[in-house]
């Protein structure tokens, strides 16, 4: 059984990387040229938005006052997903590269999804990580399909 503290802990770590997520491919979408991909990761970063909302929705920390001023923060440089950022950068951002780590971070965010789903008591907050643990992985299936499409096979989700 988890403690509450502990669910709460694990219910705003899984708000701030979708948030993360969320920064990632709101700053990718501004960089990248080719419109439909620009246009893929504007949707995805309006999903991850979302995600980050129904999180939002379950947290009972007093350190975010609104929804709004959790997003109104500035992007967190040090995460899975900045990391990914700063690698693309230094690399000369290309499309190709911005899909590829896309799928892998998709596919390792699916992935901790579930396990921290297995280890939650409460049916309700179970629920809320299951359902994004499967749209992260449509989101995974979504990249990988443009991937596909305009640079070859790419292993799957």
């Amino acid at each position: 059984m988890n403690h509450p503290l502990d669910l709460q802990q694990a219910i705003r770590a899984a708000m701030q990387t979708e948030k993360d997520a969320m920064d990632f491919y709101r700053l990718a979408a501004q960089k990248i040229a080719d419109p439909k991909i620009s246009c893929r990761f504007a949707q995805l970063a309006r999903e991850e938005r979302q995600h980050a909302y129904s999180f939002f929705n379950l947290y009972r920390g007093g350190d975010i006052h609104s929804f709004e001023e959790f997003l109104a923060e500035p992007p967190d440089t040090e995460s899975d997903w900045g990391a990914t950022l700063k690698l693309l950068e230094s690399e000369g951002f290309t499309e190709e590269a911005a899909l590829r780590l896309s799928i892998e971070r998709e596919r390792s965010l699916e992935k901790h999804l579930r396990e921290t789903a297995e280890t939650i008591d409460s049916p309700e907050v179970k629920a809320i990580y299951l359902a994004n643990a499967s749209s992260t992985h449509n989101h995974c299936r979504c990249i990988s399909r443009e991937y596909t499409e305009k640079y070859g096979k790419f292993d799957s989700c």
